[in-house]
């Protein structure tokens, strides 16, 4: 079996459904006592989360590229980013470690094909669904067509993740809320949603709506348990 390396605390309540799924996923495929083999390091949330506010993706870059020498230095075979938004980075951690870096949107995209999807919706914090690091790769180098909400369900969805989901608290409000933004995307032509931040799936899950979601944490980890076996 090989070492997943986690890199993790973005927020770390998504995180804990991470080491849940890869170790469940280990379970179920070996039985028994097995369990994963994990080198985990968890960040301090709190700087990034303010460094990601004010632009400072460099900043981030910094702290996440060391954190993951740290990973490989425990003796992680790879490496999965346990967020979404900070895959905004990916490319200067994977310039610092020498081990393979799983790309969350690169699994989420597999799967999708997968369930023959071509046009997805895409939820996550401002930066994943503004920006291009994310669904830029989905239709790049995939060739998938990405929707996101308006510019104020936007703003809703972000300000959930952080005031809310991020401190652990299922308000179902927004839980209602979300599910409408999710109805709005599938009427704009979505086959799907993505659930593009790790904390979503603490919100909404499949049986609240009709609307197929993918959720990005159990796909990422389904993943990795898969390299980890192979």
């Amino acid at each position: 079996m090989k070492t997943i390396g986690l890199l993790g605390g973005m927020s770390w309540e998504s995180t804990q459904g991470y080491y849940r799924s890869i170790n469940e996923g280990v379970k179920s495929r070996l039985g028994g006592l097995h369990s994963a083999q994990i080198a985990m390091y968890s960040v301090d949330f709190d700087p990034i989360e303010k460094l990601q506010h004010q632009g400072d993706w460099a900043g981030t870059a910094a702290i996440l590229s060391q954190a993951a020498k740290n990973i490989q230095a425990a003796g992680a075979d790879f490496l999965l980013i346990c967020t979404n938004t900070m895959h905004k980075v990916a490319p200067q951690i994977e310039a610092a470690i020498d081990i393979p870096l799983i790309h969350i949107a690169d699994a989420t995209a597999e799967e999708l094909i997968k369930q023959n999807v071509k046009t997805v919706g895409l939820l996550g914090t401002a930066f994943t669904m503004e920006q291009g690091f994310y669904k830029d790769r989905l239709a790049d180098k995939f060739g998938l067509s990405v929707v996101v909400p308006n510019e104020p369900d936007r703003a809703v969805v972000h300000e959930v993740i952080y005031k809310e989901l991020c401190l652990g608290n299922i308000n179902p409000n927004s839980k209602s809320e979300y599910l409408r933004i999710i109805k709005a995307l599938a009427e704009q032509g979505a086959e799907a949603v993505i659930l593009g931040c790790t904390e979503i799936g603490m919100l909404v899950k499949q049986s609240d709506t009709d609307i197929r979601l993918i959720d990005t944490t159990a796909i990422h980890a389904q993943a990795a348990v898969e390299l980890a076996l192979a």
